[in-house]
């Protein structure tokens, strides 16, 4: 099955700035384009926003002037739904409000033909529920556009439950051949995106209320040690907090309060004092003019140690053994099965982040989760009351010997970037496990979705399949809440692999 046929009429209901920006994708696409909104005026302003930015892109050498114009002479404002009754599909772009997007649906299929596809751009209600109260509701569709929907490639294709295969597979292809990379996703609160997510804003909120890190160094090894192309804090503010919030309130509603999506307190205190980040001029960070950046807490310079032994090949951290000898500090290795620690000469540890935390120890000191060690620029390290500073200060000088700055912050289990990557990880899992979405999907979603530098069953593979597991074991003994327990998902897979390995 294919998608539309170009000379198809596609609508879009509500002109915000998602609406106009679908509007445009199918309009450059080559679609006759009808817009409608329930107030007077709006769809012919929506109509001239439109227009402007495809004369930019034409100046901007990005779109030809005569399709410029043809697209022109397509785009087409109107004045009631009425009109739209020619219209092969119909896109949704009202408010977050179920009865108004139920009302609408309704009224649209008495005006629409029976093989007209309906479809919404929700992102945090049931596409099953909007659909319900339709007469045929296989017809109707999520496609969750991301902003700006001209940019971003990503467009999730969400079937409700009775939703037909047909339909789904008509908006699949629709949104391929708009030049967007769809993926098909099961209705489930956030879909894949805002479901996977949670985590990346929920353990640097952790931590910041744990009290073991400011927002600025949170955000700091985020990017330079996990490859984020930005922290939690920063692109909360650049979302809106309150924006951020609701989706995460959201979406623990929906799993009718599961711990794992358990919304951060700090977060709440944030919208309720009116700072909701960049919109508003102060979120997490302060944005007026003559405010000065706040930097991230870096250690003072140490010396590096003369030599260290290593314990094993350090798992998911084997490469730092190479950049260790490459800036001339001696390694002595020392055959240890699953060994994970490095050895100082003062006799202290250091450790990879494991779930566990510095103060069960003598003398460790815990350094953080990197996706790639050799790019890495900055590296966490935490250590506990009774680590010894000479400990503390040889770690910090092996890894600024190594090139990358040094964040010393609190003992908390998991530190940031592994205890991140490790609920990623589990959430895919558990995602697939439950029908969500495939493997390849997850992985494509989060990738152009929030732009991961990898998307989750890519960091699994990476890190080793126990990595993730081991983690979130050793956090939920230490806070069995629930939050931290790993998925049967996860489990499964682990001892899948296990028993696949044990058998060859």
């Amino acid at each position: 099955m294919t998608g539309l046929d170009l000379s198809s009429p596609v609508a879009v209901v509500g002109t915000g700035t998602m609406g106009q920006g679908i509007a445009q994708v199918a309009l450059v696409a080559g679609h006759p384009v009808r817009l409608y909104d329930t107030v007077a005026g709006r769809a012919q302003d929506a109509a001239e926003a439109i227009r402007a930015r495809l004369d930019r892109l034409v100046e901007k050498g990005r779109l030809g002037a005569a399709h410029r114009d043809a697209a022109h002479d397509r785009l087409k404002p109107v004045d009631s739904l009425t009109e739209l009754a020619d219209c092969t599909l119909v896109v949704e772009a009202v408010v977050e409000r179920l009865d108004v997007k139920q009302q609408l649906f309704g009224e649209l299929e008495d005006i629409v033909a029976e093989d007209c596809l309906l479809a919404t751009n929700t992102s945090s209600l049931s596409v099953t529920a909007i659909g319900g109260a339709l007469r045929h509701p296989g017809r109707f569709v999520g496609l969750h556009f991301f902003n700006p929907a001209p940019l971003l490639p990503l467009v999730e294709v969400v079937s409700g439950f009775a939703t037909d295969v047909t339909s789904a597979t008509r908006a699949y292809e629709t949104a391929r051949a708009w030049g967007k990379t769809p993926v098909a996703c099961a209705d489930t609160p956030g879909f894949i995106v805002n479901r996977i997510a949670r985590p990346f804003y929920a353990e640097a909120f952790a931590v910041y209320e744990a009290q073991a890190a400011d927002p600025a160094t949170i955000d700091a090894v985020l990017r330079g040690s996990g490859g984020f192309k930005m922290g939690a804090f920063e692109l909360t503010d650049l979302i809106g907090q309150d924006v951020n919030e609701s989706v995460t309130h959201s979406v623990w509603q929906s799993f009718f309060q599961d711990v794992r999506f358990t919304p951060s307190l700090a977060q709440r205190r944030l919208v309720e004092s009116g700072r909701l980040g960049r919109k508003s001029g102060h979120g997490w960070y302060d944005y007026a003019e003559d405010t000065e950046r706040v930097e991230p807490h870096t250690a003072d310079r140490e010396q590096p140690p003369a030599y260290v032994v290593a314990e094993g090949d350090l798992g998911p951290a084997a490469e730092l053994l190479a950049l260790i000898r490459e800036a001339g500090i001696q390694v002595r290795e020392e055959d240890e099965d699953n060994g994970t620690r490095l050895v100082l000469p003062g006799g202290g540890q250091l450790a990879l982040a494991d779930g566990q935390t510095s103060v069960e120890f003598r003398d460790v000191v815990y350094f953080d989760l990197a996706l790639d060690y050799r790019t890495a620029t900055r590296v966490a390290l935490s250590a506990g009351h009774d680590t010894s500073p000479q400990t503390l200060a040889e770690a910090t000088g092996l890894f600024q010997a190594l090139g990358k700055d040094v964040s010393v912050i609190g003992d908390v289990p998991g530190m940031i970037v592994a205890r991140t990557v490790a609920r990623i990880i589990d959430l895919a899992h558990d995602a697939v496990a439950k029908g969500v979405a495939t493997e390849e999907d997850i992985d494509t979603a989060m990738r152009l979705g929030v732009n991961y530098p990898l998307g989750p069953f890519e960091w699994d593979r990476k890190l080793g399949r126990d990595f993730a597991i081991d983690v979130l074991d050793e956090m939920h003994e230490r806070d069995p809440s629930g939050r931290y327990a790993p998925s049967l998902a996860l489990y499964r897979h682990a001892y899948a692999v296990d028993k696949r390995e044990g058998a060859s």
